[in-house]
């Protein structure tokens, strides 16, 4: 116990640090992939089948091929093969390939949500607003969104729960986020070495973390319900 209580103060520090890099990429990944993903649906929604057709077919290579090999590709592929090394060295390069892996994944993930709940709006409303005079743009601002927004909710909610815990595979590229700073002290880490517990501690982190957002998320459906 006086052991524990010693190297307590030193692994919940490393954590901390590994945590606000997870924080990071999290936050990092959904300014970029949001308004991305609205960009991709339209473009898979297009009326110009070769927009359509290369938007379709990106979202089903990057949702049919795991995140694993995504990051991998998108961080070793300028340097091995073009030979440039293009994201910088360090942490921050490892940072700038992950966000930028994560944020063009989970953007796909975003548009099939967008794109099922713009589509699932029925073309009546469409047809009411045009004999009013209103524009495509005024029908969908004013009318769509919030219909939309209610929609996606429930799913975007579980996408980003899931990528709350996505953001540990980018240790695979040696990216410092909080399962690297806690399986460190199992390989020797400040003087720790051959200590399994912190991993628990890693786990804590994640479920209050998750907790907190189903609860903030569960509180934004319930606003929504007025649609129903």
């Amino acid at each position: 116990m006086e052991l524990f209580l010693k190297q307590l103060p030193i692994v919940v520090d490393s954590l901390n640090t590994g945590f606000l890099q997870t924080l990071r990429l999290f936050a990092v990944t959904l300014l970029g992939a949001i308004p991305l993903g609205l960009v991709i649906a339209f473009g898979s929604m297009s009326r110009f089948k070769p927009v359509s057709l290369l938007t379709r077919t990106v979202i089903w290579i990057v949702r049919g091929s795991p995140l694993m090999i995504q990051l991998l590709i998108i961080y070793y592929f300028p340097g091995l093969v073009l030979g440039k090394n293009i994201w910088g060295s360090g942490e921050a390069g490892r940072f700038l390939a992950a966000s930028v892996a994560f944020i063009f994944n989970y953007a796909c993930y975003f548009a099939e949500i967008y794109r099922g709940g713009i589509q699932g709006i029925p073309k009546g409303q469409d047809e009411a607003g045009f004999v009013l005079g209103m524009t495509k743009m005024q029908i969908f601002f004013r009318v769509k969104l919030l219909q939309v927004i209610k929609a996606i909710v429930p799913p975007m909610s579980n996408e980003i729960i899931t990528l709350v815990k996505d953001t540990s595979l980018s240790r695979i590229i040696a990216l410092q986020e909080i399962i690297w700073a806690g399986q460190a002290f199992m390989k020797g880490s400040r003087g720790i070495s051959g200590a399994i517990w912190p991993l628990f501690f890693t786990a804590i982190y994640y479920l209050v973390f998750s907790g907190l957002l189903s609860l903030l998320l569960g509180k934004l459906e319930k606003k929504l319900n007025y649609y129903q």
